[in-house]
């Protein structure tokens, strides 16, 4: 059984240590951990496996540590999901001039082709030289089979070129 937690906080408070040392106190196994910081708080998030009895556990003690650190942890128990074996996997970065739903525009264009969004990382920052406001993303992509891929790359490529987004679409290599 898996439990995906979320945890936010400030970011003076080391609560990821104690979220680690729930896990490890109820004798589950941490499958992923993700941790960043935004602005003055801290994000978490973690995917965490265990029996039913150990998973239970959890959930209690990170509600005692939500109350007790003054933090925000949300949990859920995930459906065991078949991912797409045959789908190819794609890294997807681009960077444009920092304007309104760029990022929105990017994932409605991809879901709108049922295409699955594994990951997305993005910040803006003012760029070198120029001073600019600049957002850039990252994605990772799965590509189901039954779109061309030559057919995808054209048609996301002037879709940037509409929006004035420059990107690169290209298969993750091992």
């Amino acid at each position: 059984m898996q439990l995906a937690i979320t945890a936010l906080g400030n970011n003076q408070i080391n609560f990821i240590a104690e979220i680690l040392s729930a896990v490890r106190d109820c004798h589950c196994n941490i499958m992923e951990i993700r941790s960043s910081r935004l602005a003055q708080s801290a994000a978490g998030y973690l995917l965490v496996q265990g029996n039913w009895n150990q998973i239970a556990k959890l959930e209690n003690l990170l509600d005692t540590l939500q109350k007790r650190m003054e933090i925000k942890i949300q949990t859920l128990r995930p459906e065991a999901k078949d991912k797409g074996r045959d789908c190819v996997p794609y890294s997807l970065e681009t960077i444009s001039l920092d304007k309104e739903n760029v990022i929105e525009s990017i994932t409605s264009f991809l879901i709108d082709r049922e295409i699955d969004i594994e990951e997305i990382t993005g910040s803006s920052y003012f760029a070198p030289y120029i001073q600019t406001p600049v957002f850039s993303t990252k994605f990772i992509i799965l590509i189901p089979p039954r779109l061309h891929l030559l057919s995808l790359r054209e048609e996301f490529l002037d879709f940037c070129d509409q929006l004035n987004i420059d990107a690169i679409l290209e298969p993750i290599k091992r």
